[in-house]
């Protein structure tokens, strides 16, 4: 087992948020690929519970606007709503070694074995101030990113933007729609930069228009936007992650001892 004593990396800059002020992050450049990658598993049992919806009804959700955490299917009798089973994300056990170690993606200790898929695209850009300072570096430096949509059973529940380091991520896995078994975090460990330590700030909010279109939000939903910063054995900080959660799809559940 880890030992806990490890001293808590410090973030580069005593001015450092993880928050911009007033404005949003500047938007992504030089896109490189992308891909979707589709969940294999049968999502059977999705329309049990469900109720008929009537027209009205049908024609919001179709849109993504008054979905308040329902889902719909389709049959030759009608649409029906069923309700979705929220995400517990269990912190911090989700983020151990042993989890991305042995080759398992992060989302599998939240989602275990319901349908999921995600779209990802990776390229390079610019740091923004909030993702330079952790880093290390000036804004406007060259950083890798990979920007993902994750959907759990057919549902869009989170929004995610890792930014690394060229010099550990250039032309490496990690540019990759697929990182491979562990994902960026086992790629990290093979260059030896891989995480161990991880500091989240955690903030709810209204969602910015292109977050409500690319979660299909209802009017008047919030988001949990949650800011990680993942560091190695050095203490240096591989990655700011930039993750946006539907807030009612999830459940955080925190465990520490006293």
């Amino acid at each position: 087992m880890r030992s806990a004593q490890r001293a808590h990396p410090r973030t580069p800059s005593t001015n450092w948020s993880p928050w911009p002020s007033n404005t949003a992050a500047r938007t992504m450049s030089q896109w490189s690929s992308s891909t979707s990658t589709v969940a294999e598993r049968p999502s059977g049992g999705q329309r049990s519970g469900g109720r008929l919806l009537d027209a009205a009804v049908d024609r919001r959700v179709a849109f993504g606007r008054s979905r308040r955490g329902a889902e719909v299917t389709h049959d030759g009798r009608g649409t029906f709503a069923r309700q979705f089973r929220p995400i517990r994300r269990s912190s911090p056990g989700r983020l151990a070694r042993e989890q991305w170690g042995r080759g398992e993606a992060i989302q599998q200790a939240d989602t275990a074995d319901r349908p999921r898929a995600v779209d990802v695209v990776t390229g390079e850009t610019e740091a923004v101030e909030w993702v330079a300072g952790p880093l290390g570096l000036s804004p406007g430096s060259p950083v890798v990113y990979r920007s993902r949509r994750f959907l759990v059973d057919g549902r869009a529940v989170q929004l995610a933007t890792s930014y690394l380091p060229v010099d550990l991520a250039r032309g490496t896995a990690i540019m990759r729609p697929d990182a491979g078994p562990g994902g960026i975090y086992a790629r990290l460990a093979e260059s030896g930069h891989g995480p161990a330590a991880f500091t989240e700030y955690l903030r709810a909010r209204m969602p910015l228009p292109d977050e409500t279109d690319r979660l299909a939000l209802p009017e008047g939903a919030l988001v949990v936007e949650v800011t990680r910063h993942a560091f190695d054995d050095s203490a240096r900080c591989v990655e700011v992650n930039r993750m946006i959660l539907d807030g009612s799809a999830y459940l955080l559940d925190y465990t520490f001892t006293a």
